[in-house]
């Protein structure tokens, strides 16, 4: 293994409680200032430090890049210029700032090629910069509060001199304390490597741990996946890889498991015997909308089904954990994954939409964007049935749709129960027991909620029956705003906490299972099937539905 990896190796420190407040809980029910025996280091000097030099966030100047702060968490945003980090991964800082969820003594800096000064990034990042609705009073403050304590600094992504002028700035900031440092990658995957390798050379930490978040794509299949996770560990352990997939930091996504594990009503129905089918729909109601030329090389599933939808998959289908740690629900979830039957193409259905006239306004097809091929073939659409091959869900599809310029932006998760056996009222329900079918939906997106589709009796001397909802809609039982999962991931990534990051087995497992698919699609030039900009999508993927028994629950949608 290269030298350098020993150098970041020797870096490792524990977390920090970095302010006396600071007793909030991460995304596995530890205390957020609990150390992790994964950075293994017992103890820690950075709390003793910190309570030497208690700043007041008032008193936190608007300084130049040579002035000691005595930061000890230092975030550097790679790619600081692009459109996710200005508005995801900025704004997710600042509300976590907002909410008193970081240590005091942080620091930001943003690194790209574009030339600007701390002043014009402090410009750029604040016309995104929200307050959460409920806490408004004081919002000009904190904005500039969090706005003195980011900087910038101009380089190219594979220059180790310029890391070398970054790791100077930040020691600076630092002014000789115990700091740790976390790289956002903001960045195309063909330079991961090049800005790893420059940080861990020249800008790592050398008295607290560094970590890493990277973006998808993790890679186009299994062999440059691979490829990407053994260069990476030239230069980082597993521990320092934090893969972010933002579906898994989700609120509805995190209550999966709270659903399912903590309710004695659900656990014992989780399985092949009451379940008859399991839907995870994703839809957008617009294009690649400029994003043409990425998405070609891409395409809907290894954009969204490959890691999104799968993911999902992988947490709604798990045994019981032995804990909550990450390395237990991870271990659940790659059993999961190698349980998974092999996609035949037989099972799936991909779909491109087309141009399409509606209510007098023209919506352009996806091979009119300038940026893509006119003759091109990647999907925008795509359905699947997926197989698990073990105990539980032995026979049960698992049905899987994503798809772009559809009639609706949604995300959810559909499970359909099993019919009633002998069912008493059936002469009430007609012939269509599907209609009757009980259905548990946990919406993600938009308006998330969760509810159970019952069936009732209507009030009156007759006899007449109806499907009801018993429904959880989140605004109206938690009226605060619900964080961003950036926010949340950001969160767990400073803290330590794996447990919604993506391990390279896992990758591997998921990857293992698209690949001779997507292969297949490539070389027999599976042509798509048309559909209109803002329809329900090909008609193909009800065929693929009904050839397993199940009816897409979207279908009819009235919530």
């Amino acid at each position: 293994m290269d030298s350098s990896c020993s150098l970041w190796n020797s870096c490792i420190q524990p977390r920090n409680n970095a302010r006396n407040n600071f007793q909030l809980k991460c995304s596995n029910g530890h205390p957020l200032n609990a150390v992790s025996s994964n950075d293994g280091v017992a103890g820690s000097s950075l709390a003793k430090e910190d309570s030497k030099t208690q700043q007041t966030e008032a008193s936190f100047p608007l300084s130049d890049a040579s002035e000691c702060i005595g930061s000890n968490l230092s975030i550097t945003v790679v790619g600081a210029s692009g459109d996710l980090a200005k508005k995801k991964i900025f704004p997710a800082l600042f509300a976590l700032y907002y909410e008193d969820w970081l240590p005091e003594n942080f620091i930001v800096y943003g690194y790209a090629r574009t030339k600007m000064t701390d002043e014009e990034l402090r410009n750029m990042i604040s016309r995104t910069l929200t307050c959460r609705i409920d806490k408004r009073e004081n919002c000009e403050d904190k904005m500039d509060q969090f706005l003195k304590r980011c900087f910038y600094h101009s380089g190219l992504y594979n220059s180790e001199d310029d890391f070398s002028d970054l790791d100077s700035k930040l020691k600076a900031k630092e002014c000789g304390k115990d700091s740790n440092r976390l790289f956002y990658l903001s960045i195309p995957p063909n330079i991961f490597v090049d800005v790893v390798k420059c940080a861990s050379l020249k800008a790592s930490s050398r008295n607290g741990w560094t970590r890493v978040i990277v973006e998808k794509p993790f890679g186009r299949d299994s062999e440059s996946s691979r490829d990407l996770t053994r260069r990476l560990k030239q230069y980082l352990t597993e521990e320092q890889i934090f893969r972010i997939d933002h579906y898994l930091g989700k609120e509805l996504v995190e209550n999966l498991s709270v659903l399912r594990f903590s309710n004695l009503v659900f656990e014992p129905l989780w399985c092949r015997n009451y379940i008859r089918n399991v839907q995870l729909i994703f839809s957008e109601d617009f294009g690649t909308e400029g994003r043409g030329g990425y998405f070609d090389n891409y395409g809907i599933i290894r954009d969204i089904m490959q890691n999104h939808l799968l993911q999902i998959l992988a947490l709604f289908a798990m045994e019981t954990p032995v804990s909550l740690d990450a390395e237990d629900i991870r271990n659940e979830k790659v059993k999961v994954l190698r349980s998974m039957r092999q996609i035949q193409l037989e099972d799936v259905v991909v779909g491109q939409y087309k141009g399409h006239n509606k209510s007098g306004k023209s919506y352009p097809g996806y091979t009119d964007d300038p940026t893509v091929p006119k003759d091109s073939l990647t999907p925008t659409f795509a359905a699947a049935a997926l197989f698990i091959d073990n105990a539980r869900w032995d026979g049960v599809p698992f049905l899987m749709k994503a798809g772009k310029a559809l009639h609706t932006r949604r995300a959810e998760i559909r499970v359909q129960f099993r019919h009633v056996p002998g069912n008493l009222y059936k002469r009430n329900f007609g012939t269509d027991l599907d209609k009757t079918t009980n259905e548990l939906v946990l919406r993600v997106q938009p308006d998330e909620a969760i509810y159970l589709k019952i069936n009732n009796k209507v009030p009156g001397l007759g006899m007449r029956l109806d499907r009801s909802d018993l429904n959880l809609l989140f605004r109206s039982r938690y009226p605060r705003e619900i964080p961003d999962a950036y926010e949340r991931l950001l969160l767990d990534a400073i803290e330590g906490e794996r447990r919604l990051f993506i391990r390279s087995d896992e990758l591997d497992a998921a990857w293992s299972l698209f690949t001779p698919l997507l292969k297949e699609i490539e070389n027999k030039k599976i042509a798509p099937e048309l559909y209109p900009y803002g329809s329900r999508g090909p008609v193909g993927a009800h065929y693929l539905a009904a050839k397993h028994n199940v009816r897409w629950g979207d279908l009819g949608i009235e919530e």
